[in-house]
């Protein structure tokens, strides 16, 4: 039923009604790694409706062409062509590792869902469905990445000493959180202790400490929304669910790649809080707490699908990731936020 919604949404544009992304494969593919299957065809029949259809294309990009359309989001269905034609004769695995490390300088991609749309991709083709379908919404994943392709400014590697909770804390805020994101992203240059922020996280000695401290930064992101998503509860989801993609992509990637996968995602995450993020917190006492039930995981994933919406569907299952994880009930407790909030 997965590569059935794949095909469904191939022709579909990765953005609709203006610069809106297209989360209907991301959002199907939650559904069917949570068990949830016979959903998916009656979830992407009512999602399937807003869409625009992919653009006509211009030029065909070539392997000495591709860097000058890196970010020209009107080269979108050129992009899909060429990635399709590498995919097609090639590995999936070695396109991936290719193409990873060319686009995590612009991962702040459609607000990261370029990245966030391959990481779903990548985990279809993980877990063994390496058919035409999955391999084609990799290229569609990895098309819109590079279309949309935008950095993070003032960005670098961390070296610091902070956990991912901490240095989340230490994020300072635009003081005028206005205009759309690229507008916001732009203004981070100039933001007085940004940069300071990004490198104070703790550093990353080694491959498998950067998944750690990854998987950390999951942790502490998808905490922090409990309490700090009121502000902007769809951007906000992002700063969990864009390093959670990362983490499920690293089994796929070459482990030298694993550093620099983090510092990317970093950088992203912080850039959301910082432009979207709130000047206080909720008062914990005001907020839900988990399920209490003897299966919260199951009993959050099923309010996220009676919720349907891909944002709460998307959150949920990293909420779970990290209740499975961690055993911490406050990441249930931010699953249920993200019902009330969107």
């Amino acid at each position: 039923m997965l590569d059935e919604a794949y095909e469904r949404l191939a022709g579909c544009g990765p953005e609709w009604g203006g610069n809106l992304s297209n989360h209907g494969p991301m959002a199907a593919e939650v559904l069917a790694r949570r068990g949830f299957e016979p959903v998916v065809p009656g979830w992407v029949d009512a999602y399937v409706r807003r869409l625009d259809e992919l653009p006509p294309p211009r030029e065909a990009i070539t392997d000495d062409s591709w860097s000058a359309a890196l970010g020209d989001f009107a080269r979108v269905t050129d992009w899909t062509e060429y990635l399709e034609r590498a995919l097609a004769g090639s590995e999936w695995r070695d396109v991936l590792r290719m193409w990873w490390p060319r686009l995590l300088p612009g991962i702040a991609a459609g607000a990261t869902h370029g990245l966030i749309r391959t990481g779903h991709a990548v985990r279809t083709l993980l877990a063994g469905d390496e058919s035409p379908a999955a391999r084609g919404e990799l290229a569609r994943g990895l098309a819109f990445w590079a279309a949309r392709s935008t950095a993070v400014p003032g960005a670098s590697d961390p070296a610091g000493t902070a956990d991912p909770a901490l240095a989340l804390d230490a994020v300072p805020r635009l003081a005028h959180q206005d205009g759309p994101i690229a507008d916001r992203l732009a203004r981070l240059a100039e933001l007085p202790g940004w940069s300071d922020a990004v490198f104070g996280l703790r550093a990353a000695s080694d491959p498998d400490s950067a998944r750690d401290v990854l998987a950390r930064l999951v942790d502490a992101a998808t905490l922090r929304y409990l309490t700090h998503g009121h502000a902007a509860p769809v951007l906000l989801v992002h700063t969990a669910t864009a390093p959670n993609a990362v983490l499920h992509t690293l089994p796929a990637l070459p482990r030298e790649l694993w550093p620099a996968s983090l510092s990317a995602v970093w950088a992203a995450s912080a850039a959301i809080i910082a432009a979207y993020g709130p000047a206080e917190p909720a008062p914990r006492a005001e907020l839900p707490a988990a399920p209490t039930g003897s299966d919260g995981v199951s009993e959050v994933l099923d309010c996220a699908v009676q919720h349907r919406d891909e944002h709460v569907l998307k959150f949920t299952d990293t909420a779970a990731d990290v209740y499975e994880r961690t055993g911490n009930p406050d990441a249930l407790a931010a699953a249920v936020r993200v019902e009330e909030l969107i």
